[in-house]
């Protein structure tokens, strides 16, 4: 740590974008307290990431480490939007070739602390052997990371199926229905606001591993873009934000997939058919229809507070049918039950929008690190 009590913190997130993103929002957060970042990922990747404001671009570099070649990935693939999903295992394997050129830049940088995403799996020990302090960012919610079980003890022992990847694990001690649908474990298998969003996950989260477990908030994207910064989300933004000032109030679906999600042809006609056939104009709760990893969970707990409902699907293949779409819709914004989906999600839209929570989260994160980072004798 330099004399100031200023530290130096080494942000090293996996190579996909959903990733990268909010490792970079953290790090401008970091930044802002007054902390060197040195931000690790592959020369491509930096280049597609968005611009830094100048408040903060002095405190944090960038380091390129270039990604080892391997012929099974297409030319100059470095994210995982650059490859079929069957081939992310590889991007994986590649990015598994960083390993020595990281260490070597560790040792000669000397960090305070190195944060890391799932899958360097490697890091945590060369950490250790290096004194420098780790600490692991997890960009997947409490009850996801709970669902999984313990890193203590074997939680794999007690499911020997994918069925008993159906139903809520023994380990949690409150009543919940969040687990998998058959479908979306067959489909993992063949690929291969926080505190008060979920106090209950983050304090079993933490029981479970034996580890301190700090939010960081939410940590949306800037929101105040300088042209600057970023000259092509500046226009899209504006354009986006013109046409929907010329809307009706509460007339426009806004339908998120997620960022890397390819919906099948199938999938996405039966989702417009649905929408067409119920004949509504929209509000603010949430209609869930989970693809792949952990959307699934998250559908269910979003479901168990009420703030919207999932698409149903087919349990053993996950088929989508444009009834239920239709019916789905109707339930939220008709029937009697959909008042209560309406208003708790006015609920939720206050914490989300409260800043002076978010920048609580990470002001207490943020200051967690220089008091718990290794002392190195000089």
């Amino acid at each position: 740590m330099a004399e100031d009590g200023k530290l130096h913190v080494v942000m090293f997130p996996w190579l996909a974008f959903g990733h990268m993103i909010p490792f970079l929002e953290f790090s401008k957060l970091i930044a802002q307290k007054g902390h060197k970042i040195s931000f690790v990922s592959t020369p491509r990747n930096i280049d597609r990431l968005p611009k830094v404001a100048s408040a903060s671009s002095s405190l944090i570099n960038f380091i390129t480490l270039p990604l080892p070649h391997l012929d099974s990935l297409p030319e100059n693939a470095e994210a995982t939007i650059d490859v079929p999903v069957h081939k992310v295992h590889q991007l994986k394997t590649a990015f598994d070739g960083l390993q020595t050129e990281l260490t070597q830049f560790l040792k000669a940088s000397a960090p305070d602390w190195v944060i890391y995403d799932f899958a360097p799996h490697w890091l945590p020990p060369i950490a250790s052997e290096l004194g420098i302090s780790r600490a692991f960012f997890s960009l997947f919610n409490a009850w996801t990371g709970s669902f999984f079980g313990s890193s203590i003890t074997d939680a794999r022992a007690s499911r020997k199926s994918m069925e008993d990847f159906t139903v809520p694990p023994e380990w949690v001690p409150f009543p919940s229905t969040i687990a998998f649908h058959l479908h979306e474990i067959k489909r993992l298998r063949n690929r291969g606001a926080e505190e008060s969003l979920e106090p209950e996950w983050l304090g079993l989260l933490q029981y479970l591993h034996r580890k301190p477990l700090l939010p960081v908030g939410l940590l949306p994207p800037s929101s105040r873009i300088s042209a600057a910064e970023d000259d092509d989300r500046v226009n899209t933004w504006h354009t986006i934000k013109a046409w929907l000032d010329k809307q009706e109030a509460e007339s426009v679906v806004y339908i998120a997939l997620g960022s890397e999600v390819t919906p099948s042809q199938d999938e996405l006609t039966q989702l417009a058919r649905g929408l067409e056939q119920s004949g509504l104009q929209h509000g603010r709760p949430l209609l869930m229809l989970p693809f792949f990893g952990d959307q699934g969970l998250n559908a269910r707990a979003l479901a168990e507070m009420e703030v919207g409902i999932e698409i149903p699907r087919g349990e053993e293949d996950g088929s989508l049918s444009q009834d239920l779409v239709a019916e789905s819709l109707r339930l939220v914004m008709v029937y009697n039950k959909g008042r209560a989906y309406i208003n708790k999600a006015k609920e939720l839209k206050a914490i989300f929008r409260d800043m002076n929570l978010q920048n609580r989260y990470t002001d207490n994160a943020v200051e967690y690190l220089p008091k718990h980072r290794y002392l190195r004798k000089d």
